[in-house]
């Protein structure tokens, strides 16, 4: 079927080609009949002239057709003229000859379909192996392409991941430095603290000396009301003014003493005190990022530990002029 399509093609191309060469009608007609008959193999009908043609009218192509064969059979008529044969064996050795020649024609003309048909066959095989080198060449194209994009994209990746590895690396060095600035500030709160406890230790030691030189006072003045007592009941154990002043004196000696209990307590509160200061400095040393000293709470601490120093002092001196105003109300 492809054979058939591409003769009628080139059919109609060699009748547009004779169309311009040969305007006269009859003459074209008779071209046409040479190019089927001949060149195609085809054997030429009128009305397959007239659609081929398009020209005059449906007697010309018959005309020119039957003047075309009877040239066809004047031609393939081979006159052998011997003056030994007689004229009837010269005629059918002619027709002979000429039947021979339109056979070897035919056969020529199939040798030649024959050959085109292999020419077309090689060529629609090199057709199709071109077609399958083009398509191997789109895909080995398309192959590169995507492995180009792919080599772009991955050198896109590693430049993002560059840049990605430097801002790191510059993280990192921004938080070594602020780590470094936490450590230094550590050491430093470190360093205060130590300060903070030695400080408050040093006022602690003073305040229980100051607390051991009250409670030597107040035994040395129980000490003394105690002899002063007891010389009085001896001297004058008669006397009622003796009996109530010993009274007086033991209600004395009694506030003393609770006076003494009292600042008992409060070198005990002071020491409670201490001890739960050092322990929330401890727990502040383990929270480092969280310590922050408050120089203020320390010393607010200490003017607490003062005061109460004070007033033991205070008591101290107030029960110490009491027997001393025993004494000399004693003597009296």
């Amino acid at each position: 079927m492809p054979d058939a399509i591409a003769d009628e093609t080139r059919l109609a191309t060699e009748i547009e080609r004779l169309k311009a060469e040969f305007p006269k009608t009859r003459e074209l007609y008779r071209e046409v009949c040479a190019l089927m008959f001949f060149r195609f193999g085809i054997t030429p009908t009128a009305n397959r002239l007239y659609q081929l043609v398009r020209r005059g009218s449906m007697g010309t192509p018959t005309t020119v057709l039957a003047e075309f064969w009877s040239d066809l059979r004047e031609k393939s008529r081979v006159r052998i003229e011997h003056a030994d044969l007689p004229e009837d064996l010269q005629g059918a050795a002619g027709e002979f000859i000429g039947a021979l020649w339109i056979r070897a024609n035919a056969a020529a003309q199939a040798s030649l379909a024959a050959l085109r048909e292999e020419v077309e066959q090689v060529s629609e095989a090199a057709q199709v192996s071109v077609t399958a080198r083009e398509a191997d060449l789109m895909r080995t194209e398309l192959a590169l392409e995507q492995r180009t994009g792919a080599l772009l994209a991955a050198q896109v990746r590693i430049h993002e991941l560059e840049q990605a590895q430097a801002a790191t690396e510059a993280e990192n060095g921004a938080l070594k430095s602020e780590l470094a600035r936490f450590q230094q500030e550590i050491r430093e709160r470190d360093a205060a603290l130590a300060q903070v406890r030695a400080e408050f230790a040093a006022q602690l030691d003073t305040q229980r000396a100051s607390t051991e030189l009250a409670e030597t006072r107040l035994e040395a003045s129980e000490k003394r009301v105690l002899l002063e007592i007891e010389r009085e009941r001896t001297a004058n154990a008669q006397l009622q003014r003796v009996a109530r002043a010993e009274e007086n004196a033991r209600a004395e000696i009694q506030s003393l003493q609770s006076q003494l209990g009292d600042l008992h307590h409060r070198a005990g509160v002071l020491e409670g005190h201490l001890d739960a200061l050092r322990a929330t400095q401890d727990a502040r040393a383990q929270e480092r990022d969280a310590v922050t000293p408050k120089p203020l709470d320390t010393d607010a601490a200490v003017q607490r530990t003062g005061r109460g120093v004070k007033s033991t002092r205070t008591a101290t001196k107030a029960a110490a002029k009491t027997a001393a105003k025993q004494g000399s109300a004693k003597s009296r």
